[in-house]
């Protein structure tokens, strides 16, 4: 029999690749810019190598990788990437339905992203949603000091509601959200919508690929 869980008392969204399909546009924007800085990329390899973390960790990585990143690498890229999300970036395909779903079973949401306040205005609020959870649903490790794959993050959104870690669900897309789930004693699904997902699994998420499945995972 598939292990049953009982209703959440806080679910937690990341932003990028879940509540927003921002991926494509965020790693263009990297693939390009790391290409300008002699490291030749395409947006999926970038993908590959650098969703989910901080933007310091971007730096070192691509560093490492044989980038030559000036030292204002990280004003540059934001800059670079923001001007992009504001062209347009749309919800991800079910996630009205799912929040309407979640509001009328009485169940709270929030957003906690390695990414800043500003970019989520702008991804969020071309959406309706920055309003939403802006500022009383939204944890940002730029405002908190604590980045995933740390489980601080979480652990900081779960205490603002009154909720104990065990009664959160945490939805994500990136190994480094997996893995902060997994630390903060949190149960993790994770959105794979291309397939695949095998790494996701492994680290403890139990995978799926369409918003509408929710639902039925949280037995609402």
């Amino acid at each position: 029999m598939p292990k049953t869980f009982p209703t959440p008392k806080l679910v937690i969204f990341d932003c990028d690749g879940v509540l927003v399909d921002s991926e494509p546009v965020s790693n263009q924007a990297m693939a390009d810019n790391l290409t300008r800085h002699g490291l030749p990329l395409t947006a999926e390899q970038s993908m590959q190598h650098f969703v989910g973390g901080t933007m310091a960790g971007v730096m070192q990585k691509a560093r490492g990788l044989g980038a030559n990143l000036p030292d204002n690498w990280i004003d540059e890229i934001y800059t670079e990437t923001f001007a992009r999300l504001r062209q347009g970036v749309p919800l991800t395909p079910g996630v009205p339905e799912l929040l309407a779903r979640l509001d009328a079973q009485g169940i709270p949401v929030c957003v906690a992203s390695n990414g800043s306040e500003e970019k989520m205005r702008i991804t969020l609020g071309q959406n309706g949603l920055w309003e939403r959870f802006h500022p009383n649903a939204m944890f940002s490790a730029h405002s908190l000091g604590v980045a995933k794959p740390e489980p601080g993050l979480f652990l900081a959104a779960a205490s603002h509601f009154g909720v104990q870690a065990r009664d959160c669900l945490v939805i994500e897309d990136s190994g480094s959200g997996v893995t902060a789930a997994v630390r903060a004693g949190m149960r993790c699904l994770a959105f794979a919508p291309q397939g695949g997902g095998r790494k996701l699994a492994a680290l403890g998420a139990e995978l799926f690929s369409d918003m509408a499945e929710v639902p039925a995972l949280l037995s609402i």
